[in-house]
């Protein structure tokens, strides 16, 4: 989960987009004719996909999504960002059981296919985004914001974001299932709370466990205990600026799933060494020889 660049170690970031459902609509819009499609796809946070035709209807792809945060981000103007990104693909009714549906007809694509794909696999991003474009206008209108946004964006866990005159604050709570995942958890955490020594421009960060940070005094269904953890992003107007806040959308909106992925992948990491020493070990073992059992005189006429 590394790679190597002018001999520093640099951690592997997630890609922002879901990668099974861009290359499946470019593959689709380059074909020769209309081909039938019905796939389904998962990302993560419990965001599911599905790509299929109407019924009779090859010229036609839909892409429809359901996640649990999009009631949450309803109320922060996810439909109007949709609008603004998809425009005449964003279905006013959504098929069954799903929260969004984009609508493709094959015989009036853009020249850029590729770029359309894209954006379309950008569709998790793009409705996370609302929330954070909302209250980083907020800050450059520097206004402080009434109330917290509350975002359910994963099983029992929760980001809260709110707007002040001169920064953002995003706290995201998130649940450690191993004990292990709590130890190694802090060593990355304290990895990105120490970062801003060595990068002024980074923002800053705080973390605590067990109990929630006091900027959140008075939220209602708080987690509490030694495998919760609460991660406090200090976001300045140099990260939420128009020029800037795509980028920080991009990183922020999967630091969850940016922790938890490389938490797994240090403890494949360890596993792969611990195999590889115990088979090291056996080898040692296989290739010795017990000495020969000899006799030992000890006084006259006795042997042990």
């Amino acid at each position: 989960h590394y790679y190597i660049t002018n001999n520093l170690r640099i951690m592997i970031l997630l890609e922002e987009n879901n990668r099974v459902i861009c290359e499946t609509l470019k593959a689709k819009f380059a074909a020769a004719k209309p081909e039938s499609v019905n796939i389904a796809a998962v990302d993560f946070d419990g965001v599911q996909y599905q790509i299929s035709n109407p019924p009779n209807d090859k010229g036609i792809i839909l892409l429809s999504a359901r996640m649990g945060m999009f009631e949450d981000l309803v109320a922060h103007g996810v439909q109007d960002l949709l609008q603004r990104e998809y425009g005449d693909a964003l279905q006013a009714t959504p098929e069954e059981s799903y929260d969004v549906t984009l609508k493709f007809d094959l015989a009036s694509l853009p020249a850029d296919k590729e770029a359309l794909a894209l954006k379309a696999s950008l569709l998790k991003r793009n409705c996370f985004a609302s929330v954070f474009e909302k209250y980083f206008k907020m800050q450059e209108a520097e206004t402080a914001s009434d109330k917290t946004a509350v975002v359910h964006y994963h099983e029992e866990e929760a980001v809260y974001i709110s707007a002040h005159p001169d920064r953002v604050t995003v706290i995201f709570s998130t649940l450690f299932k191993d004990p292990d995942d709590v130890v190694i958890g802090k060593v990355f955490l304290q990895e990105f709370k120490d970062a801003r020594k060595a990068h002024q421009q980074a923002p800053q960060v705080l973390f605590s466990y067990g109990e929630p940070p006091a900027e959140l005094n008075g939220q209602p269904g708080l987690l509490r205990g030694d495998n919760i953890g609460y991660v406090t992003f200090v976001l300045f107007p140099r990260h939420t600026s128009p020029t800037n806040r795509d980028n920080t959308i991009n990183l922020i909106h999967q630091f969850r799933t940016y922790l938890h992925y490389h938490i797994k992948c240090s403890k494949a990491f360890l596993h792969s060494r611990m195999r590889s020493k115990t088979s090291e070990f056996l080898k040692v073992l296989n290739r010795a020889k017990p000495e020969a059992m000899t006799e030992k005189k000890f006084g006259v006429g006795k042997k042990f």
